[in-house]
């Protein structure tokens, strides 16, 4: 193989970086890559961002779980530094080899498709999961009153703005912010406020990614 795919490079972060560290670098490089900023861009254009995406998740998937990670610095260790790249297309050649390093390790990867173990991460999945965790409930209530009544009421709101695809949609949406009020026993909208600024942010840029298929 030519080249290696230097995951820190990708994520910016040093080699000590912590998970903690790892999962903010990701929020931010995703939101940079994120192929749906580009709204008038050229299929070439497209394409380079979609790969640098997925690159990105790459990383993290693999940077993010301390086995995977273990197995990748004993690689990483043994390259020299002209060997390291940061160019989506090492990531691209080289995962599916380090992928089935993992093929037979307890437990699957998350943000992948299909059950079976060892595949490349679904880098849309992986963004999803990664921005959901920011407001996943603490401790999850024995009784979700709010989360069902959140899911009746935005199936009903649904409805009205798209029929029976809203309702799946709205349903979806209110069980998840009533879960929040079951968890943390105040609004979702007070639940936000007190967020960081950063986390703030992202959210919103998360969402307006999800709904209007373009970053603020």
């Amino acid at each position: 193989m030519s080249s290696f795919p230097d995951y820190y490079k990708i994520l910016n972060i040093p080699k000590n970086a912590s998970t903690d560290d790892v999962k903010q670098a990701y929020r931010k490089e995703s939101l940079k890559t994120h192929p749906d900023r580009l709204a008038n861009a050229s299929p070439q254009e497209k394409k380079t961002a979609t790969e640098k995406f997925q690159a990105v998740a790459d990383a993290y998937y693999v940077l993010s779980d301390s086995q995977r990670r273990r197995e990748y610095d004993a690689l990483y260790s043994t390259r020299s530094s002209s060997d390291k790249s940061d160019d989506p297309n090492a990531s691209s050649t080289f995962f599916n080899t380090f992928a089935n390093m993992f093929a037979s390790a307890a437990g699957g990867p998350t943000g992948t498709t299909g059950d079976q173990r060892g595949q490349r991460p679904d880098a849309d999945h992986v963004f999803g999961d990664v921005f959901e965790d920011l407001l996943r409930p603490e401790v999850e209530s024995r009784v979700p009153w709010w989360a069902w009544l959140g899911a009746a009421c935005g199936a009903g709101i649904g409805f009205i703005v798209a029929n029976i695809p809203g309702v799946l949609v709205g349903a979806y949406a209110g069980n998840r912010l009533g879960a929040i009020r079951d968890a943390k026993g105040k609004s979702v909208a007070a639940v936000f406020s007190d967020l960081g600024g950063n986390q703030k942010a992202e959210i919103l840029r998360a969402l307006a990614m999800k709904v209007l298929g373009s970053a603020l």
